[in-house]
């Protein structure tokens, strides 16, 4: 080989080495899937489910806690009785067939919008976690500074597709003016599309109001730019406050999950099947008054799913059950021809540990076959959400990074080229060296970096460092790192300045803002 020859060579084992070295934070596209779905039902026992889902609305009704709504569902045709509203099949489908299927999250930086619905999905962190555990893996309550720390690490890690909002309270702020904290967080830290409180119809407003700061009134009244998250009290109720949440949302063309909050065997029966059914009514019920509301606003069928540990009481997750129900949420949301959100990632472990690793790798495998499009909870969920993990929330990224490229399918771009690196190697030899392996390993194979796969010697020589620990270093190494994409400064001033005025017009309390 001559001198050039050689030269030629190292350099291009440096820059493999030095690509290999650079962390690459550019955020995936929205999972595209090409794997057959999971659905366990045939046609006849979708038709049951849906049949069962519609005897429920119209004989057993749904409550709609909540004057404004019901004097809509009077308007619209409903059979409204006190506060519990019985819903026509036919009125049911009439109202969910003009909900997109599909539609086009708008983010901040253009390169980060996301196409949603059918064979797309995106990856979307956990909220609501009133503690942490941090940098140091103590267990703690969170301040305005963790949260902002979390939604760096959203902006960094390239499968998750969001920032979300509060993905832990920060509580050195007070709750009637947090709402406005959280989301400018959301807005300032990352460049993704994000999620929007929706803790009051106030707070909702709020949150569409700093939308249409950082996009344009016009602009978000016909693209979707921030998610919404109502949640009904199951059995068969919607309150006031989610439903005023919801309206806020659909009037501005937001999407909302709708999403009932189902503890399977404690708010719904003891049973697969019958639990779905209800479970699937709720949402019916809620879907289909998004369209009353605003009719083509982009809504999406939700749930937040548990089954109840019949010793203690206690939700459970990573149970065969949940998997089975996902399984079938995914077939109904198919056949009404809506996008469909779930959890992801879930688990109870106290810490870190194998119980967090198994529950959570047997919900993310069961998600993606299901065919989820919003996969929310997706990163930090432990202690059943009452903490998010610094270590969990950068390793369950990874999970989810793996699970994206098993969703991929199988690629047969190279397929040719491959087998004739057979012939090339022959009986005997090794493709270390050969040409199409340093063309392609780094696609050919994941490479995770948050688990250790060397002998136990070099791990050892390495200091034993276990997951956590690794976790913990690179979430130290992604924050040092962390570049903010900068707000334009008009409206980075007008967004503060929205803040300033409504924390002067609402009084600081430890109460929810439901009146100014």
């Amino acid at each position: 080989m001559s001198v050039e020859a050689v030269g030629t060579t190292r350099r291009g084992r440096g820059a493999r080495k030095a690509l290999r070295q650079t962390r690459d934070v550019t955020m995936l596209p929205a999972l595209k899937r090409r794997l057959p779905l999971t659905e366990p039902m045939d046609a006849d026992q979708v038709a049951r489910i849906d049949a069962a889902s519609m005897d429920i609305l119209e004989n057993v009704g749904v409550v709609f806690r909540d004057e404004i709504a019901l004097a809509d569902w009077k308007r619209a045709g409903a059979d409204v009785r006190g506060e519990t509203v019985h819903l026509d099949r036919g009125l049911v489908r009439e109202l969910i067939a003009t909900i997109p299927e599909t539609f086009t999250y708008q983010a901040r930086n253009p390169a980060n919008n996301l196409p949603f619905g059918k064979d797309h999905a995106i990856f979307v962190p956990m909220t609501g976690a009133p503690y942490l555990r941090d940098l140091d893996d103590v267990r703690r309550n969170p301040t305005l500074d963790d949260l902002a720390n979390f939604h760096k690490l959203s902006h960094m890690l390239p499968a998750i597709h969001s920032s979300a909002h509060h993905i832990v309270e920060p509580y050195d702020h007070p709750i009637s003016q947090r709402h406005l904290r959280i989301t400018y967080s959301s807005m300032k830290h990352s460049d993704k599309t994000f999620m929007g409180m929706t803790t009051s119809p106030k707070n909702a407003e709020d949150v569409i109001e700093m939308a249409a700061i950082l996009f344009g009134a016009d602009f978000i009244d016909s693209h979707p730019v921030v998610t919404g998250n109502c949640n009904g009290n199951s059995p068969l109720v919607w309150d006031e406050t989610m439903l005023g949440a919801l309206r806020a949302f659909c009037r501005r063309n937001q999407p909302v999950l709708c999403s009932p909050f189902v503890l399977g065997g404690a708010n719904t029966p003891a049973s697969v099947a019958p639990t779905v059914a209800q479970l699937n009514a709720e949402a019916l019920s809620a879907l289909a008054y998004t369209q009353v509301i605003r009719k083509g606003a982009p809504a999406i069928y939700g749930h937040y799913l548990s089954t109840v540990s019949m010793k203690s009481g206690a939700p459970m997750a990573g149970t065969p059950e949940i998997s089975l129900m996902n399984f079938m949420i995914g077939q109904m949301a198919r056949f009404y021809g809506v996008p469909w959100r779930t959890s992801n990632t879930l688990g109870g472990a106290k810490t870190f540990d194998a119980q967090a690793g198994y529950e959570s790798a047997m919900t993310l495998n069961a998600v993606l076959m299901a065919g989820a499009n919003y996969i929310w909870h997706s990163a930090g969920w432990n202690e059943a959400g009452m903490h998010c993990s610094m270590a969990k929330f950068v390793v369950d990224a990874e999970m989810c990074a793996m699970g994206y490229r098993m969703a991929q399918g199988i690629n047969w771009d190279d397929f040719d080229a491959a087998l004739k690196a057979v012939g090339d190697v022959g009986p005997g030899g090794h493709y270390l060296g050969h040409p199409h392996t340093l063309e392609n390993f780094q696609r050919a194979f994941f490479m995770p970096e948050m688990f250790d796969n060397n002998s136990i010697e070099q791990w050892q020589a390495e200091g034993s460092v276990e997951i956590t620990e690794r976790a913990l270093m690179r979430a130290r190494a992604l924050l040092q790192s962390y570049e903010e994409p900068k707000l334009d400064v008009a409206t980075d001033e007008a967004l503060r300045d929205y803040i300033a005025r409504r924390e002067r017009e609402i009084p600081a309390a430890d109460a929810l803002n439901q009146t100014y």
